[in-house]
């Protein structure tokens, strides 16, 4: 530079100043000046399917935001920025899982069947949406390992899962009037079977299954296991059972 500089001196002309080192923007100026991502809502969802995988997989407490932002091929940032926190983001996929069973209950169309077929129908849905929908049941499975503490923070999860006691609930008062349904029903007992029963192919697929040789889960006979939980539900909703309420004394 010195030798630039003189032979620019003499010829007659001023040496040009010396570069001055550009700034390196902050990280805020960065932020600031990012355009909103395109496609906001199919970037969401995408996070949230890959959450939901690696929630559903590993818990929450063990679950890595960058292995669901190699999953989206996205960063932990864009994350943040559609969700705010990992517990958001898990918060999220909970009430996105709970919300596609009730959508997909609403599709059942129950009003035109007798009581009886109506509450078949609902069992028979339940037991095939857990067998196609593992990753649901996973989920449920590790919110109750973690006593449900995330859930009681959402309002929005009770909410969501009203309309399934209101659509058992007229289903079974049709039946009462009918005189097929025995009176003492309570429609959150029949859900709880009804779920119970259902979860019980996925959650126990392995232990159940290695212990008495039986396949179970997706594998085997489903629709030989399915009737006999919706045999259950229907023969203990009959009305030749005795009160819930056990003998008088």
């Amino acid at each position: 530079m010195r030798e630039i500089d003189k032979a620019v001196s003499f010829a007659g002309l001023d040496p040009a100043p010396p570069l001055k080192p550009v700034p390196t923007p902050r990280i805020a100026d960065r932020t600031l000046a990012m355009r909103k991502p395109k496609s906001p809502e199919a970037n969401r969802a995408r996070i949230l399917a890959a959450a939901k995988a690696e929630f559903a997989a590993r818990g929450f407490d063990a679950a890595s935001m960058d292995a669901i932002a190699g999953r989206t091929h996205t960063t932990r940032a864009m994350i943040n920025y559609y969700f705010g926190s990992k517990e958001k983001l898990y918060l999220a996929v909970l009430e996105r899982a709970y919300a596609e069973i009730r959508e997909a209950e609403e599709e059942l169309h129950l009003d035109h069947l007798p009581p009886l077929a109506a509450i078949r129908r609902i069992v028979e849905f339940t037991y095939d949406y857990y067998v196609s929908h593992e990753d649901f049941v996973r989920l449920v499975v590790s919110e109750n390992q973690g006593q449900g503490r995330h859930l009681k923070r959402s309002a929005a999860l009770r909410k969501l899962n009203r309309p399934i006691v209101d659509r058992l609930s007229a289903v079974i008062e049709r039946g009462r009037a009918a005189g097929v349904f025995r009176a003492d029903v309570d429609p959150l007992d029949v859900h709880m079977a009804i779920a119970a029963l259902g979860m019980f192919n996925v959650t126990n697929q392995y232990t159940f299954g290695t212990i008495f040789q039986r396949e179970m889960g997706a594998k085997g006979n489903v629709g030989r296991r399915r009737d006999v939980v919706a045999d259950i539900v229907t023969t203990w909703l009959g009305p030749a059972h005795g009160s819930l309420q056990g003998p008088p004394h």
